[in-house]
């Protein structure tokens, strides 16, 4: 099988960015355009300022889904990262750039819905159980379905661009949660990811923006919420201010324009957020500045 636009595909690699457009790459985000990305390194050789560039939209996550709209023959893919919902740009989802390399074709539809999901900050895939690594640093929250029982504490996992099934220790996967998960459990997950750099348009443990942090949590308890800020505020229950609960939502806004900024809740006006300012996650009581441009609140 052949990538072809009108088709969806899948991301083979840890994580794929999400670009504005070919043209928009520089020479430092080499490692994240590979045929075997290596996020680490890219985050660690850019500077504070290149990682809020603008040429970034987000990251796609080993195994998740993409409808390939456009092929280019210099090896660039358009596409609308479908499971990051984005109403206000595509109705299908985001829209952006991908190497076609980090994409193989999608197979049929499972009626399967079981998955597992990455529930460490990181994880190695290897041949076998007892193998090799195959594929290094699968992230949090990625979704892939199991393809057997665990033998001597690995769990075989069906993964993009591999014929043979990838094994991931079994303690750094977890099912995926049925029903609605309690706040408590997002939030805690978020605060494992204190200190992580700001990355604009980052979706990974090595790097993540505002909005990026909140739909990595709810992502990792099966919640799909919308990628931009905006877009969450539109998705979730409004809460009016003081009845706000830890693992709600902060939004913010300047006068006469719109949401800009998205936290998760820890206390009476104190929240966990990727903060532009600070370039790293943070959590912190709501500064006078913040204050001033607080619009609401929200329950997920």
């Amino acid at each position: 099988m052949e990538l072809q636009p009108g088709r969806e595909a899948l991301v083979r690699v840890a994580a794929a960015t999400l670009w504005t457009a070919p043209e928009a790459v520089r020479p430092v985000d080499r490692p994240a355009l590979a045929p075997r990305t290596d996020i680490p390194a890219w985050v660690a050789g850019m500077d504070a300022e290149q990682r809020v560039g603008d040429c970034v939209l987000s990251q796609l996550l080993l195994g998740e889904r993409a409808l390939v709209t456009e092929l280019r023959p210099d090896g660039w893919a358009r596409v609308v990262a479908v499971e990051q919902p984005a109403p206000e740009l595509d109705r299908r989802g985001y829209p952006g750039w991908l190497p076609t390399a980090q994409l193989t074709p999608a197979p049929p539809r499972s009626d399967s819905s079981a998955r597992c999901t990455v529930a460490a900050l990181t994880t190695d895939l290897r041949e076998d159980a007892h193998g090799p690594v195959a594929l290094a640093g699968a992230t949090l929250g990625t979704r892939l379905p199991p393809a057997g029982p665990p033998v001597a504490g690995r769990l075989p996992l069906h993964t993009p661009g591999h014929a043979d099934p990838l094994w991931a220790a079994e303690d750094d996967v977890a099912p995926l949660p049925e029903g609605h998960p309690d706040p408590a459990d997002p939030l805690a997950l978020a605060r494992r990811l204190r200190d992580v750099p700001y990355v604009w348009g980052g979706l990974t443990p090595h790097g993540v923006d505002c909005s990026g942090l909140v739909h990595l949590a709810w992502r990792r308890y099966g919640v799909v919420l919308p990628r931009d800020a905006y877009d969450q505020a539109q998705a979730t229950t409004p809460v009016r201010l003081g009845e706000e609960r830890p693992g709600d939502l902060y939004f913010f806004a300047r006068p006469g324009r719109r949401i800009h900024h998205v936290g998760i809740v820890t206390g009476e006006r104190r929240m966990l957020h990727a903060c532009y300012r600070q370039r790293r996650v943070v959590e912190e009581a709501l500064p006078a500045d913040r204050l001033a441009t607080l619009v609401g609140a929200a329950r997920v």
